[in-house]
């Protein structure tokens, strides 16, 4: 993709771009207080949720196309640039026809190919930076496929927004950051600058710094935080809103490492990094061929290839020696699950001959 800076002019290109503000629009008071401490702390960029319909009925759904001109007050009296979401083609029209400056596709409706589509034909011929969050479900090419839909209307001004995915299970974070998709994403497009939403993945004010660090010392581009001028009477998403004093205090100690030092320094070690992968290699094809045996023999003793019992002790056993030795038990889970199905497609094609 041949990529244009997403950067707007007097905005500093330094790592990293922040983008702040509340989740919602909620009143016009809240967005003048809002946006002043933010401007006074240097936030260049003012975001607020305009539409916010919920996952289920019957809360705040936003004030719509009514917020809109308090972002033009922000834009007019404090000189900031606006960002909002939007999800329909009106919304696209509605946002452009009071001069906001940057939009954003929600994960939701990137995760619609139809909704993208949809925004990608209201979006043909414009210039205007859009950034794309990430479906809710951890699909990378669902997300790549909403990216190229918005590039494939002509717009280059493209970045991404990595906010996490959802998960039914109970955890620490509201959304799972799951660092090793973005990641790939930047593999797959490097010039494509992708911005971490801490916001949404942590889901507790408390959060927000850790993350944030994290998606520096990956090498992210810009934060999207969001930011309340009284986060304990959010009309939305209260608990995971900090103040605009809070957030320049998150920003001020932040550690940005140099992205252009070298790495000669690293080649003995990257060298031991090549030499282990290269055993691990050898092992699991080892460990494939041990399984290949017991493929054929549980075909000679007419025996099924699934043995629960025995998957789970060896799934709990090595998921247990993983913690005590100072690795993540769901990391381990998740590396044992592929070998394990990896075996069973071995054994399945011992079946078959």
């Amino acid at each position: 993709m041949e990529l244009e800076s997403i950067l707007l002019p007097g905005v500093d290109g330094k790592r990293p771009l922040i983008i702040s503000g509340p989740c919602s629009a909620e009143t016009e008071e809240q967005v003048m207080e809002t946006a002043r401490a933010l401007a006074a702390h240097g936030i260049k960029i003012f975001r607020a949720g305009i539409w916010k319909p919920r996952t289920k009925p019957g809360g705040f759904e936003g004030n719509g196309v009514t917020a809109l001109s308090w972002l033009k007050r922000v834009k007019t009296e404090l000189g900031m640039y606006t960002a909002v979401e939007v999800a329909t083609p009106a919304h696209v029209r509605e946002a452009l026809a009071y001069d906001v400056d940057i939009l954003w596709i929600g994960a939701r409706t990137s995760a619609n190919p139809f909704a993208v589509q949809d925004l990608a034909d209201a979006l043909e011929g414009l210039d205007i930076p859009v950034l794309i969050k990430n479906p809710v479900n951890p699909d990378l090419d669902l997300w790549i496929g909403a990216i190229e839909r918005i590039y494939n209307a002509g717009i280059r001004r493209i970045g991404a927004i990595h906010r996490g995915f959802s998960s039914y299970d109970k955890k620490i974070y509201r959304n799972l950051p799951q660092w090793h998709i973005p990641i790939e994403l930047h593999r797959q497009i490097p010039n494509l600058p992708i911005i971490c939403d801490p916001s949404h993945i942590g889901g507790k004010r408390e959060l927000i710094a850790p993350l944030c660090q994290q998606a520096m010392d990956l090498n992210f581009d810009g934060l999207i935080i969001e930011s309340h001028c009284n986060p304990e009477k959010a009309w939305s998403d209260a608990s995971q809103q900090v103040t605009p004093e809070v957030l320049d205090f998150i920003l001020n100690t932040l550690v940005i490492r140099d992205t252009n030092q070298t790495t000669e320094n690293l080649s003995a070690l990257r060298r031991q990094i090549d030499e282990l992968d290269n055993s691990l290699l050898e092992l699991l094809a080892r460990r494939m061929r041990v399984s290949e045996e017991i493929g054929q023999y549980k075909k000679e003793h007419n025996m099924p290839i699934l043995q629960s019992q025995r998957y789970d002790e060896i799934l709990q056993k090595r998921v247990s020696q993983a913690e005590q030795m100072d690795m993540d038990g769901e990391f381990m889970k998740t590396v044992l699950v592929a070998i394990h199905e990896e075996s069973i497609r071995h054994q399945q094609e011992v079946m078959k001959q």
